[in-house]
């Protein structure tokens, strides 16, 4: 194996090991538990003297194969996988924190994280503040002597907001405080927030990591010494495993992982700019465009835009429905990274944990519409947005109530 890949060669082969039978493709170990040789062999792995598996719970080569992928394309020591992205944000959190500590937040959160950190987390005795990552004079003066991290996505979702990762994990290291970035827009081929500083990545693998659109996971990358806690403490005891045959999957995802990011980043741009130029279009959010405030990023933090990209209508709440009901290509879902081209409503969908005040806060209007693009051709997409662009096809409404205006 080469020491060193380039992370579209790691894709492929990072991490692999060859089993017995010389298998090319990493076999699917669909067991729940491994038989020891002797009592002795066993005792030893319990107390973690020799390596080897014991329990899926606790770890299984199919999945040890994904995490030591991971770990690599990140420039991590280790990476833990779990059921769901959801699990992976639980995990870290109620590993780094506990009763009596504060954590700084980004505004506009995916809907789920915001509500896990305003909902959940209070009733274990855990504070938090809301910031905008983008004016750091702020985050410095939202700090308080309890605050242990910090928690962001960038690109945010969905408006796509970019924040400075080298800045973010300068003031964390000044101040004492832990850095936990949301890397799932970005993956770690078009990003690398470690490379950065910052002491933790991780990912919603359900997205372009898997690309499929049919597992569910999540992972996390850092120093060895916290992915040991999260394996052997929290996954272990909270149970939020990914299933072997789930970890296989994204294993077969990965390996086009590179050529499934060219095109959905080149789609990506040219539907950013055809919106850009659309009069029925207020506004277009993607960091590719020039003039948006995240493409000084690019080739410094950012390899490319994503595959993203967020719109405001010029409307109300009901044209901003009626725009996304008249898609025929675009299929009206949540989630982003599948081959498919994805449109969904954030004020009524993703972002409706939040309350209508913190939508605002989080400049989630009511016109704003998140479109994920896809692997199809550049031409159908331009061409189906156009069609649910025209006039006659939106009309003025007033939102359902508790709605943001």
């Amino acid at each position: 194996m080469v020491a060193k890949m380039h992370p579209n060669t790691c894709v492929i082969h990072g991490g692999h090991r060859r089993d017995p039978t010389a298998s090319l493709v990493t076999p699917l170990w669909q067991s729940a538990t491994f038989a020891f040789p002797d009592c002795q062999t066993g005792g030893a792995r319990f107390a973690g003297e020799r390596s080897g598996p014991i329990y899926t719970r606790l770890g299984n080569p199919t999945t040890d194969e994904f995490e030591r992928r991971m770990a690599l394309l990140e420039g991590a020591e280790d990476a833990v996988a779990f059921a769901s992205g959801m699990a992976a944000v639980s995990a870290v959190l109620l590993t780094l924190l506990q009763q009596g500590d504060h954590l700084l937040v980004a505004r506009g959160l995916y809907g789920c994280s915001h509500s896990l950190v305003t909902e959940q987390l209070p009733r274990f005795g855990i504070e938090f503040t809301e910031v905008d990552f983008s004016q750091l004079d702020q985050v410095v003066e939202a700090i308080r002597p309890n605050t242990r991290l910090v928690l962001l996505e960038t690109p945010v979702n969905p408006h796509l907001q970019v924040f400075d990762l080298d800045r973010i994990a300068l003031l964390a290291r000044q101040h004492e405080l832990l850095s936990v970035v949301d890397n799932t827009f970005m993956t770690p081929l078009l990003q690398r927030p470690l490379s950065h500083g910052i002491d933790v990545v991780l990912h919603s693998a359900t997205k372009y990591l898997n690309g499929h659109g049919d597992v569910i996971a999540g992972v996390v990358c850092g120093q060895a010494e916290l992915m040991a806690r999260l394996r052997g403490e929290i996954r272990k005891d909270f149970g939020a495993v990914l299933s072997p045959h789930d970890a296989w999957l994204i294993l077969r995802g990965l390996k086009t992982l590179a050529v499934r990011l060219e095109r959905h980043c080149a789609n990506a741009l040219a539907v950013a700019q055809f919106l850009q130029a659309h009069p029925g279009v207020e506004r277009v959010f993607y960091p590719g465009l020039a003039g948006h405030a995240g493409s000084e990023l690019i080739g410094q933090q950012m390899a490319a835009g994503g595959g993203v990209v967020a719109l405001e209508l010029k409307g109300d709440y009901a044209d901003a429905l009626a725009f996304a009901d008249g898609l025929k290509l675009f299929t009206l879902a949540v989630s982003l990274g599948d081959a498919e081209s994805l449109v969904q409503h954030p004020a009524s969908m993703t972002h409706s944990p939040y309350e209508p005040e913190a939508r605002r806060r989080a400049g989630i209007s009511d016109t704003l519409v998140r479109l994920a693009i896809g692997l199809e051709h550049v031409d159908d997409l331009l061409a189906d947005l156009a069609q649910a662009l025209e006039p006659n096809r939106v009309s003025s409404g007033a939102p359902p109530a508790g709605e943001v205006r």
